[in-house]
């Protein structure tokens, strides 16, 4: 029998598709729309993951920009090619002294990292166990990875402990989030350690909203849970949240480094980080060296805006590093939430289906070391004045 033609579409209806999946999306209120900002914004900022409050820090903004003068704009080429710079060894020498790791790897992204790192480190012949709520990145290089993949209920280390024991593969990796980045919530990493090495696995832990917030002087989640430097742990962050640049890496094992460097394809073929990011990374990392009660000002604050939120009647996650979530009644009343406090003069998150693996909508906001008494007052004042009916207990 012979298979059926498919349709001769015009070149103007090849796309047509396309206006269709946007109407099921406007029609579920999940319609998503890019709010470009000036150079100066006014607005009280607790969407984004400066936590440091190093963005604009003259000391890194202004080491970027030497750099720039002195590298050029980008890189010109992949890390493999030419794109590598003194730089970048440096900064991966720093990294991972000051988190404790034998070594390092700089991406061009915490996205591509966590590709680089998942796919590389698994394979045909792995199992993957992962907790269902693990960010985006990370999934996808679960489904990159030709590995087995068993995802588990959140927050639910017997169960990772259950699918490692009934693997069928004879390697495994577990992946998880340090902070997961909806709730803020703090993943058992001690415990999943044990299961993992009393199984024969290894872990790799995501501490995109751990490093420079968690751990001594702002070093992490795994140092705070004392598996810095362990054999059998690798941890990805991204220096755009506490550093305040661009760019992501991989902590390990020389070994488990010299293995990404020779099969990471997100890494052997992307373009090199820009020095300038570089050069901001290092500057940042100074910094956090010089300060490091920067780290719990973060968490301070954190607690305080959700303290005054919980008193005020809202549903709030009780924060263990710097990410806050308030759930909304509907992914409708989540954006014209948002969008009434930005009107207001308070920028927060808006995460809605599929952006939220429970499918709750939420406000998301997250705290900075530079946030003064005033601006936690401002926050409160607006988000209660702009709440939507349903939105608090």
């Amino acid at each position: 029998m012979n298979a059926p033609v498919p349709p001769q579409l015009p070149p103007d209806q090849v796309f047509d598709w396309l206006d269709a999946e946007a109407e099921k999306r406007a029609g579920a209120g999940l319609t998503r729309k890019l709010r470009p900002r000036p150079a100066q914004d006014h607005e009280l900022d607790l969407a984004g993951h400066d936590y440091l409050g190093l963005a604009r820090d003259k000391r890194v903004a202004g080491a970027a920009a030497a750099a720039a003068l002195r590298w050029g704009a980008g890189a010109t080429s992949s890390r493999l090619v030419s794109g590598s710079t003194e730089l970048h060894t440096e900064l991966e020498h720093e990294l991972a002294r000051f988190c404790g790791a034998q070594a390092a790897l700089v991406f061009s992204s915490g996205f591509t990292a966590n590709l680089g790192a998942v796919t590389a480190l698994s394979g045909a012949d792995a199992a993957i166990v992962t907790d269902k709520h693990i960010h985006t990145s990370l999934i996808e290089g679960c489904r990159l990875s030709r590995a087995d993949v068993a995802a588990v209920a959140h927050g639910a280390p017997s169960a990772i402990k259950h699918a490692l024991a009934t693997r069928r593969k004879p390697r495994a990796l577990v992946v998880t989030d340090s902070v997961f980045s909806v709730d803020g919530d703090l993943a058992p990493l001690g415990e999943l350690a044990e299961s993992c090495r009393a199984h024969g696995a290894a872990l790799l832990i995501d501490d995109a909203h751990g490093f420079g917030v968690l751990g001594e002087g702002g070093r992490g989640a795994a140092h705070a849970a004392g598996l810095a430097g362990a054999p059998d742990v690798v941890t990805t962050i991204t220096l755009s949240n506490s550093l305040g640049t661009q760019g992501g890496a991989v902590l390990g094992p020389r070994r488990v480094i010299r293995h990404l460097v020779e099969s990471a394809r997100s890494f052997i073929f992307d373009a090199a980080l820009a020095p300038a990011n570089a050069a901001a990374a290092l500057a940042a990392l100074g910094v956090l060296k010089a300060e490091p009660d920067l780290a719990a000002k973060v968490v301070d604050a954190a607690g305080t805006i959700a303290g005054q939120l919980m008193s005020a009647g809202f549903r709030v996650s009780l924060p263990e590093a710097a990410v806050i979530s308030l759930k909304a009644p509907s992914a409708e009343a989540a954006a014209s939430w948002a969008a009434a406090c930005a009107e207001q003069g308070v920028r927060v998150g808006c995460f809605r289906p599929p952006s939220v693996p429970d499918g709750v909508s939420r406000l998301r906001l997250t705290a900075r070391a530079d946030l003064a008494e005033s601006d936690v007052d401002k926050a409160v004042k607006v988000i209660s004045a702009t709440a939507p009916r349903g939105a608090t207990s």
